[in-house]
């Protein structure tokens, strides 16, 4: 008998220090399984979080019709409008077993004003990019927030999460 786990894991944290258009950040990656039994919109780490991804499975319509509820909750949570974040198509290795076409996954995101990506985590592709991306989000949203507000942007990012 295997010693595998039938519960999801819940949380894991990664630290990584990455370099973005020649600027070094350290990230912090909240990966948490977003089904309603584990995901907690009240996590005490959710308000310190400076960008999101929300990611679905293209194989999975489920997962795709939980992205705006997911979305509401991160701007409820944060207390804002407009968070920095990006939609993901993943599994696109699956491609034979999609459910989700790639325009509604595009559809969406614009929908919000996001931008869209489709990865996969098992061959690792667009895995990087998604989060260089985010993190690209982050410092655009922090730079229009500076000119709003007049405030010195800070270059390290408090974290990323994965939902």
């Amino acid at each position: 008998m295997d010693n595998i786990s039938k519960y999801p894991t819940i949380e894991d944290v990664y630290d990584k220090k990455v370099v973005i258009d020649e600027e070094t950040f350290w990230i912090e990656i909240f990966d948490t399984v977003a089904e309603d039994d584990y995901y907690d919109p009240r996590h005490p780490h959710l308000r310190e979080v400076e960008g999101f991804l929300i990611v679905y499975a293209i194989n999975s319509r489920k997962s795709f019709s939980k992205v705006s509820s997911f979305r509401k909750q991160i701007q409820i949570t944060k207390n804002a409008v407009k968070v920095p974040m990006i939609i993901v198509g993943n599994k696109n290795d699956l491609e034979n077993e999609r459910q989700v076409s790639q325009c509604e996954g595009k559809d969406l995101a614009t929908s919000f004003d996001y931008p869209f990506i489709e990865t996969s985590a098992k061959t690792r592709s667009n895995v990087e990019e998604a989060f260089c991306d985010l993190v690209r989000e982050i410092r655009m949203f922090k730079f229009e927030t500076q000119q709003d507000n007049n405030t010195a942007i800070k270059k390290k990012n408090k974290g990323c999460l994965v939902m």
